[in-house]
Order: structure tokens, then C-alpha cells, then sequence
């Protein structure tokens, strides 16, 4: 007797080319193995910021371009890279990423120059935004709506394992066997998931076949990259000239014309074949979820680009202790994401309430960590404010897409989960721009009035160079440290005076940043609360005849930009050295 032919659509009626029969647990394992591959990397590269400015002989401006030019590759193609999904099928385009992926972690850990490096990581850069925004339409179009609760909680409990496994197992294979290794580590995974992907992902092709707007392509990615380089780079040149002429507010503007020309574009061909189709902003949920992750990827930023610096340049962590810490939210969010995850499909709780509550256990957790943080605090008086924070995580990452996508056709699904993907990334990139230049700011106004207050407890003769060095130290933005005020110190001075202007400087530096982050943590906070708002506005049932009772229940997790936003911060350590 022969086998029964696979069917030949899905359950939610998208067409299946090929034979292969969907099973969706394998399905989703193996999404979750391509993106635990690129969140591990972003994580776990953070922590060989050091080793790579010393092995190739690089300044760290350029080694932190290794971070930058992956995200900048990252969130400029992603809305891109889903509308591909839409009309080549989310399972090429995931094969195409894991491919590109892999063969650019190779290319990564062979390089011999900052150069060489800098460009595979913007390869990675375009591996990780093909593969990451196929998940959506792979999993709306296996699944019903009151069906992918479980599926996208997976994918928020693989979030956190990458952020939690990256800076600990960074930095064992940096510390025993190279730098090199953090790259080379992904090339097994990378096949792994590859042959894995190619032998059980079904290729459903949830869009009709058409031609790319090419003129779309080129405005829109002009225009990111102009406002995502503004952004992320803005600080490093004072917000001024870049090279000749050229200015970081000139850059800005010129993206956001051609962003404007671009969406000009899109209105004038919404009849023909746009790329970006105005029809996913019909659905209120799905808008009012697009600014609750650009929300969530600014507050991310604005709790851990200060906390990663605190915890090791104030409290005295190593990088891998700090990252420990930090793992507290994470192992919290996954095991409540878990949890929200198995409850999303019975319909007896509504999935808008579960994120409303999760916004304000995540504020209140951030409340919590800002009360408490003082120049001499213990690391255990912040884990209460990061379990609190986790849970809330954990209650918004799995309601979140599911709202966003559960009235979504599967035929704009890949493009959905682009635009989802680049708000929340391009929420952490103006973060990172306008909370870093205010922590910078308000570091160098504290660090001359704690230095002065300091000062009064020295020897008369040491206190004017104490000060001076100090005030010097604090025009370097986040490049403040208390080491950095030793550079001023005479050469002969004795080393019992030495030690004394050392403590001085790091009591100094301590104040001085404590001080300053709180502001920053309480604009995010800000930030969340204005999102657990927005989503008063979203509508309780879905609007598709037909939906079930679980349709509010579908989840996503926050893929990629997540657990990004919580953990490209890891760099901004080595800019706070307090020696």
C-alpha cells in the first residue's frame, strides 16, 4: 500500500510546491536553530572586543565597527528580505541566509586585517536579515492563529538562550582557544541547520509571483542606510564631519529624503506592485504592535546600554560575571514566555491584557533596578528588578506578533515581519544614538562636579592636576574612566599619592555614573509606559470571520532585534574603562 500523498496546501490554505509533508515541531526547531546561530554571534562577539584590537593591531573605533556594520546591513535589508519571502517562498530565502550566513563566519574568522573583518560581518549582517524574517510566514502559514502561541514562545526562549549563552561561552573559546573560534563555532551549527532546513521545511509560497520593485529597493535602502550611519556613527564624530564636506546631520537629512521619496514611491504603486504593500497598516493591531516594538527595542537599549557599563566599570564584574547577571532577565523571560506560550492557544485569556501587564511588570522592574543602583551596591540587590523585568518580557514577546499577525494575510506575512523586525532594530539604533549621546552628556557634567567634591579629601598640591585630569577625561564621551585621568598625573608621583588619586578617581567615576544613568533608565521606562497605552487601542477579538477563539493567541518573540537590542550594548563597556 502505498503512502498517502502529502497535501498539497496547508491548513491554512497556502500552497505547498514539492512533496514534502509539514510537520510543524521540526518546522519550527529548525528556525530556531537559525536564529539561535545569529543571536549567539552577535552576543559572543562582544565579548573579544579586546582580543581583537590587540591581535589585529586595530584602534578600538575600528574594531567596534565590527559590531556596527553587522547592524547596519542587518535592519537596512530586512523589510527587503520578507517581501523576497513573499515571492520567492520564507524557505529559500531562510536557505539562502543560513548560507550566506555560514560562509561569511569562515571568511570572518580567516581574516587577517580590521578591513577584511569588518566587511564579513556585514555579510553575517546580510545572512541574518534573509533568514530572520521568514519565520512569520513560515509559521502562519503551517499553523492556525490559535495554534502558534507554542511555536513563537520557541523562538523567545531561543532568544534568550543566545543572549545568555553568548557572552559565557564567548568568553571561554576567547580566553582557551582565540578570538577566531567565536566564527568558527557557526559553521557546524550553520550546516547542521542548513541540512536540516533543506530535508523538513516545507516551501510554501504564501504570495503570488511577480517582479521586485527594484526602485523601491535601492530608495529604501539608501534611505536606512543614510539614517541607521547617521545614527549609529553620530557620536563617534561628534555629530559633526565625517570627511570633507560631508556632515552626520547632512547624512541623516539625505536618508530621510530618500525614505520619503520612497514611500512616495509606494503610494503612487500600491495598485501594481509595491514593496511594500500600505495594506498591513489597514489592521489596527498590526500598527499599534509595529510602535510597541519600537518601543521595546529603544527601552532595551536604554536598560542595558547603561547596566552593562555599571555592572563592570561601577560594581567591579567581569565581563562574563556581568553577563551573567544580566542572564537573570533572560532565564526569567524564557521560562515565562514558555508559560504564555502554552497558555496563548486556549482562548480563556486575552493575549492584549497579557501584554499590557507584561509592559508594566517590565517597567516596574526597571523602577525597581534604577532605585536601587548606587556607586556601592551589591550585584543581588538587582535581581529583583531583573526577574520582574524578565517576567514582563516573557508576558510581551509571545502576544506581541501574534496580535501583529493575527489578522495578517499569509501572502504579506514575510513583508510584515521585515517591517516588524526593522522598527524594533531601528528603535534600538535610536537608542543607542539619543540615550548614549545623553549618558555621555550628563557622565561629563557629573564627572567635574564629583571630581571637585572628591578632590576636597587630597593632599592641597594633588587636588587642581586631580581635577584638571578629570575634566580632560570627561570630553571623552563614553570613553570616560576613571584610568583615563592618570595620563595628566606627573610621572614621579609617589606611589602611596598614586594609589590615594587612583581610589579617588574610580570613587569619582562611580558617582559620576550612577548619576548619570538614571536618567536614561527613566526615559525608557517612559518609553514602555507610553506603549502599554497604545495597546489600550488594540481590539480585543480579531476581525477575520472565522478566526476562533484562539486567533488573539498567536505569538511572536521578539526574533532577532530582542534579543540584538538587549546585548550590542555588551560593546559600550570597553568605552567606560574605569581602571
Amino acid at each position: 500500500m502505498s503512502a498517502p500523498t502529502p497535501p498539497s496546501v496547508t491548513v491554512t490554505g497556502v500552497p505547498i510546491h514539492g512533496r514534502r509533508p509539514v510537520r510543524p515541531t521540526l518546522v519550527i526547531a529548525v528556525f530556531c536553530l537559525g536564529l539561535f546561530l545569529t543571536l549567539l554571534d552577535i552576543t559572543i562577539v562582544n565579548i573579544a572586543i579586546p582580543d581583537l584590537v590587540t591581535d589585529l593591531n586595530a584602534t578600538l573605533e575600528t574594531v567596534l565597527w565590527v559590531g556596527s556594520a553587522y547592524s547596519l546591513t542587518y535592519t537596512v535589508l530586512l523589510i527587503t528580505a520578507g517581501r523576497l519571502g513573499d515571492i520567492h517562498g520564507p524557505r529559500r530565502l531562510f536557505l539562502i541566509g543560513l548560507a550566506v550566513f555560514t560562509l561569511a563566519s569562515l571568511a570572518s574568522g580567516l581574516s587577517q586585517t580590521p578591513g577584511q573583518l569588518i566587511a564579513f560581518r556585514a555579510m553575517q549582517g546580510v545572512g541574518a536579515a534573509l533568514l530572520a524574517p521568514q519565520g512569520l510566514p513560515i509559521i502562519t502559514s503551517i499553523l492556525p492563529p490559535a495554534k502558534r502561541g507554542p511555536a513563537f514562545a520557541a523562538t523567545g526562549i531561543m532568544s534568550g538562550l543566545g543572549v545568555l549563552a553568548g557572552p559565557t561561552l564567548g568568553g571561554l573559546l576567547v580566553t582557551h582557544v582565540g578570538w577566531r573560534w567565536i566564527f568558527f563555532l557557526n559553521i557546524p551549527i550553520g550546516v547542521a541547520a542548513f541540512a536540516l532546513a533543506f530535508a523538513v521545511m516545507p516551501d510554501v509560497r504564501p504570495g503570488r509571483r511577480h517582479r521586485l520593485d527594484l526602485v523601491g529597493v535601492a530608495l529604501l535602502t539608501a534611505g536606512l542606510l543614510g539614517v541607521v550611519f547617521g545614527l549609529i556613527e553620530g557620536e563617534r564624530y561628534d555629530w559633526g564631519t565625517v570627511a570633507g564636506f560631508v556632515t552626520i546631520p547632512m547624512i541623516i537629512a539625505g536618508g530621510a529624503v530618500l525614505l520619503v521619496l520612497f514611500l512616495w514611491r509606494q503610494a503612487v504603486t500600491q495598485d501594481r506592485e509595491p514593496l511594500l504593500p500600505f495594506a498591513v497598516f489597514a489592521d489596527r493591531s498590526f500598527t499599534v504592535m509595529t510602535l510597541v516594538l519600537l518601543a521595546m527595542g529603544f527601552a532595551m537599549v536604554g536598560m542595558f546600554l547603561p547596566l552593562t557599563i555599571y555592572y563592570q566599570s561601577v560594581v567591579g564584574l567581569t565581563a562574563i560575571a556581568a553577563g551573567l547577571v544580566i542572564g537573570i532577565q533572560s532565564m526569567a523571560m524564557m521560562i515565562t514566555s514558555g508559560i504564555v506560550g502554552g497558555l496563548s492557544g486556549s482562548g480563556r485569556i486575552p493575549m492584549k491584557w497579557v501584554l499590557f501587564a507584561g509592559l508594566l511588570l517590565f517597567a516596574g522592574g526597571m523602577v525597581e533596578i534604577a532605585a536601587v543602583a548606587t556607586p556601592d551596591s551589591a550585584w543581588w540587590v538587582f535581581v529583583p528588578g531583573l526577574v520582574a523585568a524578565g517576567i514582563g518580557l516573557g508576558c510581551v514577546w509571545t502576544p506581541v506578533f501574534g496580535l501583529a499577525t493575527r489578522d495578517m494575510l499569509p501572502a504579506r506575512a514575510g513583508v510584515g515581519a521585515g517591517v516588524l523586525d526593522t522598527v524594533q532594530e531601528f528603535g534600538a539604533v535610536l537608542a543607542t544614538a539619543i540615550l548614549g549621546a545623553v549618558l555621555a552628556n550628563r557622565l561629563a557634567d557629573a564627572m567635574v562636579a564629583q571630581a571637585q567634591l572628591v578632590a576636597a579629601g587630597l593632599p592641597a598640591a594633588a587636588r587642581a592636576p586631580f581635577v584638571d585630569g578629570l575634566t580632560q577625561a570627561a570630553h571623552g564621551g563614553l570613553s570616560v574612566g576613571a584610568g583615563q585621568a592618570q595620563s595628566s598625573w606627573p610621572a614621579d608621583v609617589p606611589a602611596a599619592l598614586a594609589d590615594q588619586l587612583a581610589a579617588a578617581a574610580q570613587q569619582t567615576f562611580a558617582a559620576a555614573f550612577t548619576d548619570a544613568m538614571g536618567p536614561v533608565i527613566r526615559v525608557a521606562i517612559g518609553v514602555v509606559l507610553a506603549a502599554a497605552v497604545a495597546v489600550l487601542f488594540v481590539r480585543s477579538r480579531s476581525t477575520v470571520a472565522g478566526a476562533g477563539a484562539g486567533a488573539g493567541a498567536g505569538a511572536g518573540a521578539g526574533p532577532v532585534a530582542g534579543a540584538v537590542a538587549g546585548a550590542d550594548p555588551a560593546a559600550a563597556p570597553e568605552r567606560a574603562e574605569a581602571s
